[in-house]
């Protein structure tokens, strides 16, 4: 199977690992921490793994976080893992119909991202995008209603799962073409050293997309311009149905940019990642484009169709969880730190759980979109474009 592959290759990503290494604390800093409200304590830990470098100065392992800090991530990762867990049971009951690509597994990128940039900063990826525009400031409302097809949601029910969008958060989509929002990011980033506003692109692509040609063709301009664009490949080893290291003769995607840096970052690990993204971002606003591969794991199969256990064994699946989940990893650096008991993270997740239902029922109530919708934002507005019926003799709308 791909595990065994992956494990014995010597450039492939190993899928387990310990635990061990995400709790590398000082020994001073085993101590218990007097209350999870006093922000002002200072934690000082190590990522998991080292970072792995391509034509650059890895970022240092040790960072400092807050109790807070850890709360936080705990929460926010727990919403959206229960989040897409409701989306699967939505799906299976029907009432989310059509594509829909889950996250749960790959909390950590998404989370890790935020704390190290601003809304300011812009984000766009592929179709797996629920918990990225969770992170981007979009509600659970919006997220089921657009989901369901409803007017509540955040394309006004008109995108689904694959086209989530929040241009006041810097959030240009949920793009369902493979690879395609890739040379949009190194748009987005050329408009941004144009303006000179100090802000970034994270440009999100599959390891299943790292073989497109556009994106060469895009970072090679973006090189020559020395755009603020970061690539980020989120490598969780399976394009659809296919390992990897069946589709790429060479899968270290970070050094896949040849004359572009690159690091590859332990994407189950929200601090690595957070340091990563803090890492990349100053590198591109003074030298250009950036590669970062996410090194991650998807629990659910590529979409709703796939069973995701055809291509995989179970044990696979179960081994990660057991020895990589992000959400673990947090629970176990908030008890080292003695921050909260395992009721406190249960009572977390029991009022994450109410939050996901109450949203779904609201959802549930938002309309369905007007049929005068499908041809809002295609035509230009105050032409009068008239809409026919199949044989052009009833004139159905007058377009506003």
């Amino acid at each position: 199977m791909a595990l065994s592959r992956l494990a014995s290759s010597s450039s492939g990503s190993n899928l387990l690992r310990p635990f061990a290494s995400a709790l590398s604390l000082t020994p001073s800093l085993r101590r218990p921490i007097s209350s999870a409200a006093d922000d002002s304590t200072t934690l000082t830990i190590e990522t998991s793994l080292p970072f792995t470098s391509h034509n650059c100065e890895p970022p240092s392992r040790t960072l400092e976080t807050t109790p807070k800090e850890l709360m936080t991530f705990f929460r926010d990762m727990a919403l959206m893992r229960r989040m897409e867990i409701a989306a699967d049971s939505l799906y299976k009951a029907k009432l989310i119909r059509g594509f829909c690509h889950l996250y749960d597994g790959q909390e950590a990128v998404a989370i890790g991202m935020e704390a190290a940039i601003t809304k300011k900063d812009c984000i766009i990826t592929a179709y797996r995008d629920h918990c990225t525009f969770l992170g981007r400031g979009g509600t659970l409302l919006q997220v089921f209603a657009e989901l369901m097809g409803r007017q509540a949601g955040s394309s006004k029910g008109k995108g689904g799962s694959m086209h989530f969008y929040k241009k006041d958060a810097g959030f240009y989509g949920g793009h369902g073409i493979v690879g395609a929002q890739i040379p949009l990011g190194c748009g987005l980033a050329f408009g941004q050293k144009y303006s000179k506003d100090e802000t970034v692109t994270f440009a999100l692509y599959g390891d299943g997309a790292a073989n497109q040609g556009q994106l060469f063709e895009a970072l090679n301009i973006s090189a020559l311009w020395d755009l603020p664009a970061i690539l980020v490949c989120e490598n969780n080893h399976y394009g659809m149905g296919t390992a990897e290291w069946r589709a790429a003769k060479s899968p270290a995607y970070y050094k896949r940019g040849d004359y572009v840096p690159g690091l590859k970052v332990d994407g189950m690990d929200v601090f690595a990642v957070k340091q990563a993204c803090k890492f990349a971002k100053e590198h591109a606003l003074k030298n250009g484009p950036i590669i970062l591969e996410m090194d991650t794991y998807r629990y659910h199969g590529h979409s709703m169709s796939d069973p995701g256990s055809t291509y995989r064994t179970r044990d696979e699946i179960s081994g990660v969880r057991q020895e990589r989940d992000p959400i673990d990893r947090i629970r176990k650096l908030i008890f080292a730190h003695d921050l909260a008991n395992e009721k406190d993270l249960k009572d977390i997740e029991k009022e994450v759980r109410k939050e996901v239902d109450e949203a779904i029922a609201q959802a549930k109530e938002s309309p369905m979109p007007e049929p005068s919708e499908l041809f809002t934002n295609i035509y230009v507005k105050g032409y009068g474009t008239e809409s026919f019926g199949p044989d052009r003799k009833e004139i159905r709308t007058v377009l506003p």
